[in-house]
């Protein structure tokens, strides 16, 4: 049998809406039924935003909320909880265009209690695009060097792991500078690596996909590195990736609704049901929360 494989669902997103019968979770409460439910199906991480409790169309970077909806997770199962790192950012209703919070205001994230076990930085700046959202319109998303420097040694502070967001290889290189420079440990550091494909960076293709694992290797020899595509080239993709034994999926509404055979889920549990399937079909069993803490090397 293969190694265990840590399944993250990313139950609902900054701004998705219900669509073509899949329904997102918005509430903190329904965050949390969610997450449960994608526990039950073999998922050991969820992956959350929060919502405006006025207008749940618009995230919110209100740490209150992210606190609400991590006690609710807790109350239900020991799944591990990762916040967002694009935190609060607003769309505007009438000229469309998105409103990003301010560096400050993305660091609060490191003050929520209860605290969550994992968090996510993207690695450079990139022109974001999300390809099976209606009306997700394209901007830059900025994370300036000075930023990942501050975020990096905040989170390694707490004792949790980071995942560093890679749409271009090209902030793998960075990534290790910085390591070089003494920001993080490239040894012994809790992190892991995040191939995000068809977000506007990298394209979806095994050919980008074979690359980033390489750069990997070569510069991060031994890291943990997960697997993140968009819309209908999420589940050809994490089949592949699986097979190139990487440590963990991420699946949920909040990239893709759509089934393997091109059905919509109409909830998040069916994506982790569908892609713990093909991973048991390859000989690869979902890994509880224990074993997943051990790929994140974080404590119990």
């Amino acid at each position: 049998m293969g190694k265990k494989l840590v399944i993250l669902a990313a139950v609902t997103g900054g701004s998705q809406q219900d669509r073509d019968g899949a329904k997102v979770p918005c509430t903190p409460q329904e965050i949390a039924d969610e997450g449960f439910r994608c526990y039950q199906a073999g998922a050991s991480v969820v992956h959350i935003h929060a919502r405006d409790e006025k207008d749940r169309t618009q995230p919110t970077g209100e740490l209150a909320v992210f606190s609400d909806i991590i006690k609710r997770i807790r109350d239900k199962c020991d799944i591990l909880v990762q916040t967002t790192n694009g935190i609060g950012s607003r769309r505007d209703l009438v000229t469309g265009a998105i409103k990003r919070p301010t560096e400050e205001e993305r660091l609060a994230v490191l003050t929520i209690e209860p605290r969550q076990d994992l968090y996510s930085i993207a690695g450079s700046s990139w022109d974001f695009y999300h390809p099976g959202v209606p009306g997700k319109n394209e901007f830059s998303f900025a994370n300036s060097t000075a930023f990942l420097r501050k975020y990096i040694k905040g989170v390694m502070q707490t004792g949790a792991a980071l995942e560093f967001e890679i749409t271009e290889t090209s902030a793998l290189t960075k990534l290790r500078r910085l390591a070089d420079e003494g920001e993080f440990d490239a040894k012994t550091s809790r992190f892991w690596f995040d191939i995000c494909m068809g977000f506007g960076g990298m394209e979806a293709t095994p050919r980008e996909l074979v690359h980033a694992v390489d750069t990997i290797k070569r510069l991060f020899p031994g890291a943990p590195w997960q697997i993140c595509a968009t819309h209908t080239d999420q589940f050809p993709l994490s089949t592949m990736a699986l097979l190139m034994d990487c440590d963990i999926v991420r699946v949920g509404f909040e990239d893709n609704i759509y089934l393997p055979d091109g059905s919509v889920a109409e909830h998040n549990g069916r994506l982790v049901e569908a892609i713990a399937d093909i991973a048991r079909t390859f000989g690869r069993q979902p890994a509880s929360v224990a074993e997943a803490r051990q790929v994140f090397r974080i404590a119990n």
